[in-house]
């Protein structure tokens, strides 16, 4: 059997395993939020991120004389052991909890405070000399921990997808190099046989569409840059020392490498996640970018008979279990599908929003569960459309030459000259 050892919290005592370095606040969380998802200790950047927010804290902490040296050198020390070593399953939370993350926030204190008393030759557990509440938790509130994490673990995110969709501009850059030799294709309206276009004309106006969105994106992810940590419960700063709030997100930025700066407005900085449904508004438009993109292709390159057949896409996947040598446009339907995740993510970060009341938004914790992973998706699947799709295809000049001739097109320039 396991051995136990009695924890103790608010609501009082409780049986943990001996050997867990978590405590009764994260016990209580892994039974009571127990529905399908991820813990935290499966969302590594999270907890890494609250790390350094704990990291940071206590060196402001002991700056400002409001935690001992010794009791703070032992919680960044014991932060950054958990930073080059992160157990899984310390961290039983699941990701989306109720409380505002309160769950998470605990769970956390009490992994640190552990490492830290053992670190000290302390107990582990909440009888030891580096308490969860008193010492990592000082000066800070999970009103303000929490959605400082959130950005934290965002940013790089924002920062992966305009990359991945500048990558992905420049491919279309170099195809239309390849065909800026005067090559033109059947332009179609509603579908119809319209007017001739040069074929590099068509994919530089990809790359323009493409860098415009990751322009827009960036800019929406700058504002996540400022971060609330120091108003604490409320706002007004309460339980923390006079400077505490510039001098902890000083300390955050050297720790992430972000160039971080306080909130403008703390009670805002709580109240509000518009920054955040910024950041999903253009997401989402970048999701309406590549549909189209996918679905063009997906259009073009259809047949090869029986279709309009301009395009060859690269044939990276089997395309049927019953009849040989079908190759399907596999890589704009995969991102026609995440597009659809990445849709429903933003409605979710919406939602949130519009659940905050008063002066918090307590769903956060749904937030951290879907946007940074949909802004990571959309960027493996821009990168992957990139290299495995669009870099390869080819046009069939012989087929765009057939529909050219067989168009109005001489009707129409007949019309014109009228």
């Amino acid at each position: 059997m396991t051995e136990m050892r009695t924890d103790h919290d608010a609501l009082g005592a409780l049986e943990v395993p001996d050997d867990a370095l978590y405590g009764a606040n994260a016990a209580r969380a892994a039974v009571n939020f127990a529905v399908d998802g991820p813990t935290l200790g499966q969302c590594p950047a999270v907890v890494r991120a609250y790390l350094e927010v704990k990291l940071a804290a206590a060196r402001a902490n002991v700056d400002a004389g409001a935690l001992a040296p010794r009791d703070g050198d032992a919680i960044v020390a014991a932060c950054r052991q958990l930073l080059d070593d992160l157990p899984e399953q310390a961290f039983p939370v699941p990701l989306v909890h109720g409380g505002g993350g309160t769950a998470a926030n605990m769970n956390v204190n009490e992994v640190v405070a552990s490492v830290a008393n053992q670190r000290l030759g302390s107990v582990r557990g909440s009888d030891g000399s580096i308490d969860p509440h008193v010492h990592v938790n000082r000066s800070q509130s999970t009103n303000d921990t929490y959605p400082t994490v959130l950005r934290l673990v965002c940013i790089p995110e924002v920062e992966h997808l305009a990359g991945a969709l500048e990558h992905l501009a420049g491919v279309y850059d170099i195809k239309a190099e390849e065909y800026d030799d005067g090559s033109q294709r059947l332009g179609r309206t509603c579908l119809r046989d319209a007017l001739p276009v040069p074929i590099a004309a068509t994919h530089r106006s990809q790359a323009v569409a493409l860098r415009r969105v990751a322009g827009d994106l960036r800019t929406a992810g700058g504002d996540l840059h400022a971060v609330p940590l120091g108003a604490t419960a409320v706002g007004t700063g309460a339980g923390a020392p006079n400077g505490y709030a510039e001098r902890v997100v000083a300390y955050l930025g050297e720790a992430t490498g972000l160039a971080l700066r306080v909130s403008a407005d703390p009670f805002d900085a709580l109240a509000s996640i518009d920054d955040l449904v910024a950041v999903a508004d253009v997401l989402e438009r970048a999701v309406l970018v590549l549909d189209r993109y996918a679905r063009d292709l997906r259009l073009l390159s259809s047949g090869p008979v029986g279709g309009i057949g301009e395009v060859e896409l690269p044939a990276v996947q089997v395309g049927s279990s019953m009849m040989p040598g079908k190759a399907n446009p596999v890589m704009p339907e995969l991102v026609l599908q995440v597009g659809l995740q990445v849709r429903a993510a933003c409605s979710v970060v919406r939602g949130a929003a519009a659940l905050g009341e008063l002066e918090l938004n307590v769903m956060e914790p749904v937030v951290i569960a879907e946007l940074p992973r949909a802004l990571r998706r959309l960027a493996q699947a821009t990168e992957l459309f990139a290299d495995r799709c669009v870099r390869g295809l080819v046009w069939n000049l012989d087929r765009v030459q057939a529909h050219l001739e067989g168009s109005l097109l001489a009707a129409t320039t007949v019309a014109g000259r009228r």
